[in-house]
């Protein structure tokens, strides 16, 4: 796929700027768009990846019913609380629809796609605890995400608090129980599709979109002092990743 192979080259190279820009302080305020057209990036890998991963009919209903249903939890969320707690976005990540940042859909379908890879390497034949490891994969990722784009960059403010870093548990349940149902979408289509991987190479760039995306708000975690929370994403994405890397097909 030539637009894949585009897209993934240009997505690295948005990342390595960015990467520079971020470490030394380099990036303008009239240059914070560049944020949302990192993640649609990384979304849309995750999108094409289910394209070639289930065909077209199939991957498209993945990844429509990903960026949909993520947009409408989060708009009732940041509407009423439901399900994650009482936050707001801000309007540091525009554009915004309904109060939700477009990008917000792009990167759930980010999460769901290299936490499915990871959780498949791992329990290749789908049930419950492929769903639950996607899960898990998922809260892992957000809990360097949600610190840093709260505390340092303001993308969303939290009116209900939590001993982690002001934000409450009911937030990384939530990521859990949202993970967990998409996940369990993805396994009941598996069964209905081969679930033999004949080539590795799209897997493979979506772990390391995993490792790239945690490893860069980790950088920014580090240097904003958030310790806490850059340890709590870092150590168990390398265990999760060690073991879905052992277990992997070959």
């Amino acid at each position: 796929m030539k637009w894949e192979q585009r897209i993934y080259r240009l997505f690295l190279l948005w990342y390595a700027i960015g990467i520079i820009l971020l470490a030394f302080d380099l990036l303008p305020p009239w240059l914070e768009w560049a944020n949302a057209v990192f993640l649609i990036l990384a979304g849309t890998l995750g999108f094409m990846y289910f394209l070639r991963r289930f065909g077209k009919p199939a991957g498209i209903m993945i990844g429509s019913t990903i960026f949909l249903a993520t947009f409408v939890i989060e708009w009732a969320g940041a509407s009423s609380g439901f399900l994650f707690g009482s936050y707001d976005y801000t309007d540091r990540f525009a554009p915004n629809l309904f109060g939700v940042p477009i990008a917000i859909g792009f990167a759930w379908l980010m999460v769901i796609s290299t936490s499915h890879v990871l959780a498949r390497w791992i329990f290749p034949t789908g049930t419950f605890a492929y769903a639950a490891t996607g899960g898990i994969g998922a809260v892992i990722m957000d809990l360097i995400i949600d610190p840093v784009a709260y505390q340092l960059k303001s993308y969303w403010i939290w009116e209900d608090t939590g001993w982690y870093y002001g934000i409450p548990w009911t937030n990384f349940f939530g990521w859990f129980a949202v993970s967990f149902v998409l996940h369990l979408l993805i396994d009941w289509i598996m069964r209905r599709k081969s679930m033999t991987i004949t080539d590795e190479t799209p897997e493979r760039r979506l772990v390391l979109l995993y490792l790239l995306m945690i490893s860069m708000f980790a950088m920014l975690g580090a240097l904003g002092g958030l310790w806490l929370a850059v340890a709590a994403s870092i150590i168990p994405a390398l265990l999760l990743v060690a073991v879905a890397w052992k277990r992997r097909p070959l």
